[in-house]
């Protein structure tokens, strides 16, 4: 029982331990993705089912721990080359799971292209689970020499294993439905595969590369992907904020805008900027006021029909609305409106400028209305200006039909 108060023997064992996980992710990795081709209802039991082969595995080579170190022996040698039973396993494992990752990706990639499912008909369970007692077999074997070159004792080597396997399967089903849930992430898991099965079979023909190397490459992948998915999360709050048809818009405008403009108009398909534009204002024109698109009380051009006929036609020289609201005196008086070509006709004939001759009603929109309520009051009748009133009757602006579609389509160019 001295090695309870070893200190030595038990920072060989957490290492050993830190070690032993950071060499099964990979094997996790791969068991989560396999598993997931299998029915709902037996992925649990592939998944522990390959965990445990892989912990009887490695500590059954544990056992035969001179046996594993005679596969280290050169088996051929050619000039400064040679190769061992070792490397060729290496090798082979490492061209299965190169073709394994190519062959997932691809079935993945495809299936979101063609929007189906990745994997088709569920497979069956044994095929898929010697598979991974494949794959057990090449990662325990790589984990189990590196063990045997950091401590010299076999039961604390025992004991890593065990924990390590035991921290695997605790936190196996709660890793692969994170990974399961974010496509993105098994594409970028499939790709960590495809590197590891490099590393083994440059390293079964004598090439090493530092393990440091591959898992500082996909630790700063899986960071990124990790601001992306906190920056999804952040969008997907900012959206539920929004009203409900402000998401809807936004929605639609993402979808519209996943292709570059000058793309589209080349293509002759899909939205340019203007008609994207367009489309938001729409999808937003009722929860727009009118008082967005109104003219302000201050810049509203009115008739005064308390004036003389020279001032009254100076006003209709100078501006080329189509009609004119009324006031007697005051724009708060309104009579109603007038249009310019009643006016020019009494002129024509002679006949005195009398604005209450040819005045016509006036509609009346409340300052609180939208703008889908004004285009409403103007589908009632052939109307082209509308007052804009406040909640104690006077007027706060005008709005006409082209502010409506300037609403919708931007600025228009003013007649001369």
């Amino acid at each position: 029982m001295e090695w309870i108060a070893d200190p030595a023997i038990w920072v060989g064992l957490v290492t050993l331990v830190l070690l032993e996980i950071v060499l099964g992710v990979d094997n996790l990795i791969f068991i989560a993705i396999l598993s997931d081709k299998l029915p709902p209802g037996q992925r649990d039991r592939a998944r522990m089912i390959g965990l445990s082969l892989a912990m009887l595995m490695r500590l059954a080579l544990l056992a035969s721990i001179s046996w594993v170190m005679s596969l280290t022996a050169p088996l051929i040698e050619l000039w400064r080359f040679s190769i061992s039973w070792r490397d060729l396993i290496l090798i082979a494992g490492g061209l299965f799971l190169l073709v394994k990752a190519t062959t997932e990706m691809h079935d993945r990639l495809e299936a979101q292209r063609t929007q189906q499912a990745p994997s088709g008909a569920p497979q069956a369970f044994w095929p898929l689970v010697a598979q991974i007692v494949v794959l057990d077999a090449v990662f325990s074997l790589d984990s189990v020499i590196t063990a045997v070159g950091m401590v010299d004792e076999l039961y604390v080597m025992m004991a890593a294993v065990i924990i390590a396997i035991g921290v695997m399967l605790v936190a196996s089903g709660p890793l692969t439905r994170f990974i399961l849930a974010h496509s993105s992430l098994i594409i970028l898991c499939l790709g960590f595969l495809l590197m590891v099965g490099l590393v083994l079979v440059v390293d079964g023909f004598g090439v090493h590369v530092p393990k440091g190397y591959v898992y500082s490459a996909i630790g700063f992948s899986i960071l990124i992907e990790i601001l992306n998915q906190w920056g999804e999360r952040n969008r997907r709050k900012q959206a539920e904020r929004l009203p409900g048809r402000a998401r809807v818009a936004e929605a639609v405008l993402r979808m519209l805008g996943g292709v570059p403009a000058p793309a589209m108009a080349t293509a002759g398909a899909g939205f340019a900027v203007e008609e994207r534009q367009m489309v938001k204002e729409v999808l937003q024109f009722s929860e727009q006021g009118v008082t967005a698109a109104m003219t302000s009380r201050e810049h509203v051009v009115w008739l005064d029909s308390t004036v003389g006929k020279d001032k009254i036609l100076a006003i209709l020289k100078e501006n080329a609305h189509h009609e004119f609201p009324v006031g007697a005196g005051s724009l708060d008086a309104i009579e109603g409106v007038v249009r310019k070509e009643d006016v020019l006709a009494l002129a024509l004939d002679g006949r005195p400028i009398d604005l209450k001759a040819v005045v016509r009603h006036c509609a009346r929109v409340p300052e609180s209305a939208s703008l889908l309520d004004t285009l409403k009051v103007f589908k009632k009748s052939p109307i082209e200006l509308a007052l804009v009133t406040g909640g104690d009757g006077k007027v706060r602006g005008v709005v006409t039909r082209t502010d409506l579609l300037e609403a919708i389509a931007g600025d228009l160019p003013d007649l001369a």
